[in-house]
């Protein structure tokens, strides 16, 4: 009887072993193949270049390296003084023309009291000259506006709540109209971006939650899948001049499944997270039972 239970115990040992490893095996697969998640994920936000839309000299700096801003606070001043003087150069102008038409006017109302006194080309100069410095004050007082806008323009501001970094700007510094002179993090923008292989995105639902765990922190987040990328750059073409599309002309016959960015909009953030733009992460979908 012994001899006839050891051999049974070893099959089934071995049966036991082999369907382990078989369940195993499909955990690892499902796992890895069909389950969404990926580690490829990063911490993502809008980015405001801020940047000048007048050039001079850099009279003031109002903020420093990650310092926290909302809309409206002041980030540097440019040249103010010598865009003070333009606007009094303009205001100078106006008056300079208000005086010109007011001449001319009067000069025209003269002329129209003296009647036929006066040679019809002369009553038709004095009016051709209303009209002109009419049209100088017009282009004096545009000029004033414009002056005006570039004044204001001289304090830049923030447009967004975020925090500032990448700042390399100092008092004194002449800066151009257009050069980028700060990075803005807009924090009301703050997501999740995980890229995830198209074999997966089957099973990936706009409003499924999710779950995110960021490299270094034990505490996880959590937030909804907010949209899915409408499409990806195709590296195997590219256009020519003649506009005909160029394909690469080798085909791998092992095909790697492209990733696809999946957005994620966090909904809960534990206390003291550092949400630092560019942070890894890890992305779960849970997807949501179908009814």
């Amino acid at each position: 009887m012994k001899s006839l239970l050891a051999p049974l115990a070893r099959s089934a040992v071995t049966i036991l072993i082999v369907l382990l490893a078989i369940l195993v095996a499909l955990w690892l697969w499902r796992r890895y193949e069909t389950d969404p998640w990926t580690r490829d994920g990063h911490l993502r936000a809008d980015i405001v270049r801020v940047t000048p839309d007048v050039a001079g000299l850099v009279t003031q700096v109002a903020v420093h390296d990650n310092q926290a801003v909302k809309p409206g606070d002041i980030l540097f001043v440019v040249d103010r003084p010598r865009f003070q003087l333009t606007l009094a150069q303009s205001d100078a102008a106006i008056a300079s023309a208000r005086a010109t038409l007011l001449q001319a006017r009067r000069e025209a109302q003269r002329d129209l009291a003296l009647g036929d006194l006066v040679a019809k080309e002369t009553h038709e100069q004095n009016v051709a000259r209303v009209a002109t410095a009419s049209a100088s004050l017009a282009q004096a007082e545009s000029q004033r506006d414009t002056a005006a806008l570039n004044l204001a323009r001289t304090t830049v501001r923030a447009t967004v709540r975020g925090i500032v970094t990448n700042l390399d700007l100092h008092p004194g510094d002449y800066i151009a109209a257009g050069t980028q002179a700060m990075a803005l993090v807009d924090s009301d923008s703050l997501r999740v971006e995980g890229y995830f292989e198209e074999t997966k995105l089957a099973r990936i639902r706009l409003g499924d939650p999710v779950v995110v765990h960021l490299m270094g922190e034990p505490r996880a987040l959590y937030g909804r899948v907010d949209s899915i990328a409408a499409g990806i750059n195709d590296s195997e073409r590219s256009n020519t001049t003649n506009l005909l599309p160029n394909v690469n002309p080798t085909f791998t016959w092992v095909r790697l499944a492209q990733r696809i960015p999946v957005r994620v909009k966090l909904e809960r953030v534990p206390a003291g997270v550092a949400l630092i733009v560019g942070r890894t992460a890890t992305v779960t979908v849970q997807p949501r039972v179908q009814p």
